[in-house]
């Protein structure tokens, strides 16, 4: 546990549950089973799979999954542990070390989906049909299936899974550490990324300017290795997205979310077209609330002159958080329960860990953790809201097993943004005073904005980038005018700009780890807008949906998900309903003003 004066004692967590520690036998133990099993395993099968019948296949996919399970325990661990502390060099090369190894084992798994996309579909659909046990993997058979359009050679596809430990995740790697590892200075202090981002929310206008201008100035210094590293991640993208025929950048993307490509862009579309009605109108009204024509960046986020500025506790976090699940559904806050009485939580805010926060669901024979950087802010405590929404997500679907209980990243954030959404309105529901109640709304639609809004505008970013990174490397300036360009069009006229903050792309970890993520903050956000508006017009069968939804992990596609439900996500009425929650807030909050 670590004690602070205001936070009370934040929770640190235990990664036992896992392994005892870098060196605890288990571990190696696992490793060296996992390495035996796979050269069985290929001994077995490989060149064989076309022969099996429906139940010697699934056996074969069983025993894939088990070995699965022991390499995703490894390197759960192996990232929880260089989260904890990514400035350690001993902690990196532990975590590269386990990378290589895990890589090395899968290498010798490669071929098995490989030639399971060789069998033709009628004689797949047979051998399914024959057997329950071959039939309850049908729709990992399906997501594996997926990629056959795209599929190379067994020699090519090998070469990229090997090479990925050198390629992209060293990449990768260097931009985590470099992030850690930087320091801002503010008023003689040296802060760490966390600390001075934290900053710009701050309720002293003088310090979100010192904050902001000591984060463009370091990004700014460092702006030609983020550049080198952006450069190479998308000219790496481009090369294998030409190897697969794919015939956008964000389409590989989208068949790993399991999602069309028309789909994306419906959501796209609406949300740029809605622009105007959201962020351009909010931070008009913004600006006018605070007594100025325009908002420097700074200032975009900045606190509502109303707002409660005192820190929130962590036992206070926690327990609002948990009546807020516990008033949708008991078990729902059962569930959420477990996360704080067991060590399954990092709150702390600490030189070297991890920026931001995540969830990260292990495997299913273990449990989740949250990672969070908890200053006890408001929206510290929605950001705990929205962890613990995806973690009790992951402890539904677990069951499910290693192979189909994670879900499409277009699903991933059902659970967390409905879990903001309960905490808000209790919270809101609990708050009589007009000016409380006017600075919650605002807080509120910051963050739907910030979700919806900014998301699809770092979309727009990659998007322009990596087409662009087709006619050469791009330099910082060049990144920087996209980055302005995008800025401008989402954000309105009412924030102005100054120069470096053309180098704030730089610092945003999603571009680098997982491109082209961002649009599923949107789509979950919406959905779970359009989720919400019917949950209060329903009765109690929908929490029963919701946990069948929330259950089925990887299993359903976002249209069988939403069916039970009455809605569809290639209706552009859809996406409309969800931006309009958004635009009801605003009403409300003009209303108050």
């Amino acid at each position: 546990m670590n004690d602070t004066k205001a936070l009370g004692t934040l929770p640190e967590w235990n990664l036992g549950d896992l392994y005892p520690g870098r060196e605890a036998p288990e571990l190696e133990a696992d490793l060296t089973g996992a390495s035996d099993a796979s050269d069985v395993f290929a001994e077995r099968y490989q060149g064989a799979l076309a022969e099996l019948d429906a139940s010697a296949l699934a056996v074969a996919i069983a025993e894939y999954e088990r070995i699965q399970e022991i390499l995703g325990r490894v390197m759960s661990y192996a990232g929880l542990v260089h989260a904890g502390n990514v400035s350690d060099p001993e902690v990196g090369r532990f975590y590269q070390t386990m990378q290589e190894r895990a890589n090395d084992i899968g290498t010798r798994l490669l071929f098995f989906t490989l030639e399971l996309n060789r069998i033709e579909d009628e004689a797949l659909d047979s051998l399914i049909a024959a057997s329950q046990e071959l039939a309850r993997y049908s729709p990992w058979l399906r997501d594996v299936r997926a990629m056959r359009p795209h599929q190379l050679s067994d020699d090519i596809e090998k070469l990229l899974y090997e090479k990925y430990v050198s390629g992209r995740a060293a990449w990768t790697r260097l931009f985590d550490e470099t992030m850690a590892g930087l320091r801002f200075p503010y008023r003689g202090r040296h802060l760490t990324a966390t600390e001075i981002l934290n900053l710009l929310s701050d309720h002293d206008g003088k310090a979100r300017k010192d904050a902001a201008k000591s984060v463009g100035a370091v990004l700014g210094d460092n702006i030609q290795l983020f550049s080198l590293i952006t450069n190479t991640l998308a000219k790496d993208k481009e090369i294998e997205d030409r190897w697969r025929k794919f015939d956008r950048p964000v389409s590989s993307r989208n068949l790993s979310n399991y999602v069309e490509d028309d789909v994306v862009d419906a959501l796209v579309s609406a949300v740029k077209k809605s622009y105007p009605r959201l962020s351009h109108r909010y931070y008009g009204l913004k600006a006018r609330w605070f007594g100025v024509k325009q908002l420097d960046y700074w200032d975009r986020n900045a606190p509502p002159p109303d707002e409660d500025n005192r820190v929130v506790p962590w036992n206070e976090a926690r327990d609002t958080v948990l009546n807020a699940y516990g008033a949708f559904s008991d078990d729902l806050a059962g569930i959420g329960k477990k996360f704080f009485d067991n060590a399954w939580i990092d709150a702390p805010a600490r030189a070297g860990k991890a920026s931001g926060a995540f969830a990260h669901p292990t495997v299913p024979s273990a449990h989740p953790y949250l990672l969070l950087n908890y200053q006890g802010k408001t929206r510290d405590v929605m950001t705990l809201a929205h962890e613990l929404g995806h973690g009790v997500h992951q402890v539904l679907a677990g069951p499910q097993g290693q192979l189909m209980s994670d879900t499409p990243l277009t699903l991933a954030e059902t659970a967390s943004v409905f879990g903001e959404m309960l905490t808000f309105q209790l919270m809101l529901d609990a708050t009589t005073d007009k000016k409380s109640r006017r600075a919650m709304l605002a807080s509120k639609i910051e963050d739907m904005i910030n979700t919806a809004v900014r998301q699809v505008a770092f979309y727009e970013f990659e998007q322009k980038v990596h087409d662009a990174r087709h006619g050469g490397e791009l330099s910082a300036q060049q990144l920087s005018e996209i980055w302005f360009e995008v800025q401008g069009e989402s954000l309105g006229p009412a924030i102005r700009f100054e120069e470096e903050y053309g180098h704030f792309w730089a610092y945003i970890p999603h571009f680098i780890h997982s491109p082209f993520y961002v649009y599923a903050y949107a789509f979950g956000d919406c959905l779970v807008n359009s989720l919400y508006s019917l949950y209060q017009d329903s009765g109690p069968d929908f929490v029963d949906k919701y946990f069948d939804m929330l259950r089925a992990g990887g299993t359903l596609r976002h249209k069988e998900l939403l069916a039970p439900f009455g809605l569809d996500a290639t209706d552009p009425n859809f996406w409309l309903r969800g931006l309009g929650v958004v635009e009801s807030f605003i009403d409300e909050l003009e209303d108050v003003m």
